[in-house]
């Protein structure tokens, strides 16, 4: 995928919970008695004096790196310590990053990952606030701090992904003992995906947003069907004249990139040239404006590309694209990224007629993006593996696309029935920051109902049972993903 395309004891001790490599495992053993909440005071009905931060630290492997106040919470930043393979756990371990936003154990949990880095900040995300619970928010393996030292990369997969989520689970659900959900957005609500494919036992339900499903990777017709008529007519013909104008003066513009640059120390080694980054950034205009901009405003922000200064031409594209995407540096943190994109995820390629000849690299796959020295390998069956899975097994999943969102192109399909108690919704207008409040009213009481159902907290006001908090609660989608998945 691209950017617009675009988380001592013995060893013995350690490894105690980890499963065998690729089974499924049952969930953990009955809770625990509870421990304090906010302000060490004990969590209702709890016998167990003992405070949320004694007991988290508790658990072998788990140290502290900073608790941070929040009203209402306890807010911790941890480190876990976690096998580098889980199929061979004596071969090297690492710290993995996560952190826990504490009300009370006996609330139900939200397991939170975006599939990239872990927010520091205390946030909660929209599960949380409809069920009113704690949040555990997991670091993907490899987006740094969380990378063993030195990083064998053919050890960043999905199960391994998933391996991590599943050993934090039953470190953490003695203490969290209530019902559990999986929650993630685009990448991360992939991640939730594969979690529950591969330990369909640990959570109660998953709650997955806009999360694309590259079932074939060299087949990406649905992206260039979906740009074809997303939005108004007139809309689509303006970027794509944007697009196609930025080609068209390619020098002059080129000449502001390398001035930029300069001036900000940016280098181009990994993509291999300045004009294939330059390249990259125009090419990725037209998924990037559907993906992030307001549908209902952006259209009158596209600037005449007849009329246009380079100037303008190269703000405009700045401000939707980024022009540091593709520099080193604005690639190295996103290379576990990039790394699976090219080796399990997949990444769409579009056509993009309306630019003729002007295209000298065409959509440049995710190889190109990360350095070479690193090897990598594509694996076609893991996404058809997946797809397969949610098509037949999924149980209690839900999933929630926007109307304007490219990647919702290639959507999962859960089992569908009664029995399996599984969703698809899509948010009328909304992009890739789609989610469950933006959902017409009918949608949006279900897909509440059914959340708060699944978390064993069940409500008939069809209403999230936190009220909403304008720091915890405040997204930036665009700044959080970097545009990318």
């Amino acid at each position: 995928m691209r950017r617009t395309l675009r988380w001592v004891l013995s060893l013995v001790v350690l490894i105690g919970t980890v499963g065998a490599a690729g089974a499924t495992t049952g969930a953990a053993t009955a809770a625990e008695p509870g421990g304090t909440d906010v302000a060490g005071a004990s969590d209702t009905g709890d016998t167990n004096s003992t405070d949320i931060k004694d007991r988290l630290l508790a658990v072998p492997g788990m140290s502290l790196i900073e608790e941070k106040p929040y009203p209402g919470y306890r807010f911790f930043v941890l480190n876990y310590t976690q096998p580098v393979d889980h199929r061979h756990p004596s071969k090297g371990t690492f710290k993995q990053r996560l952190t826990v936003l504490h009300k009370e154990t006996n609330r139900p949990t939200v397991y939170y990952t975006s599939g990239y880095s872990v927010s520091t900040t205390p946030s909660r995300r929209e599960p949380t606030q409809i069920v009113d619970g704690n949040q555990i928010s997991m670091e993907y393996r490899y987006f740094t701090p969380s990378r063993p030292q030195p990083a064998d990369w053919s050890k960043l997969d999905i199960w391994q992904a998933a391996s991590d989520q599943h050993r934090i689970y039953q470190a953490l659900k003695p203490i969290y003992g209530k019902k559990w959900l999986a929650t993630g957005g685009s990448k991360g609500g992939m991640t939730a995906t594969y979690y529950e494919r591969f330990y369909p036992r640990d959570m109660d339900g998953v709650v997955a947003y806009v999360a694309p499903n590259d079932v074939v990777d060299k087949e990406d017709s649905a992206y260039d069907e979906f740009l074809d008529g997303v939005g108004p007519r007139e809309c689509r013909t303006r970027i794509q004249e944007v697009q196609r104008e930025a080609l068209v003066r390619r020098e002059p513009l080129r000449a502001k990139l390398a001035a930029y640059a300069e001036a900000e120390g940016y280098t181009f080694k990994t993509v291999g040239t300045l004009d294939k980054a330059f390249e990259a950034v125009v090419m990725d205009l037209v998924w990037g404006f559907w993906q992030y901009q307001p549908a209902a405003t952006a259209c009158g922000t596209i600037p005449d590309a007849a009329t246009a200064t380079d100037q303008a031409l190269f703000d405009y594209v700045d401000s939707v694209g980024g022009w540091s995407s593709y520099t080193d540096q604005g690639l190295e943190p996103y290379t576990p990224y990039y790394y699976q994109a090219g080796t399990e995820l997949g990444s769409p390629n579009i056509g993009q007629p309306w630019l003729g000849d002007l295209s000298r690299y065409g959509y440049q796959p995710p190889r190109n993006f990360v350095p070479r020295d690193i090897p990598m390998k594509f694996k076609p069956n893991a996404m058809r593996d997946v797809d397969r899975w949610v098509k037949h097994n999924a149980n209690r999943m839900m999933y929630v696309y926007g109307e304007y969102d490219p990647w919702g192109a290639e959507q999962f399909k859960p089992a569908r029935g009664a029995k399996h108690d599984s969703y698809v919704f899509t948010a009328p207008g909304a992009n890739h920051g789609a989610n469950v409040a933006q959902l017409v009213a009918a949608d949006k009481a279900k897909a509440t109902q059914r959340i708060q159902a699944w978390a064993g907290v069940s409500s008939s006001s069809g209403k999230p049972l936190a009220a909403y908090d304008k720091k915890l609660d405040r997204r930036d989608v665009r700044k959080e993903q970097t545009l990318r998945p």
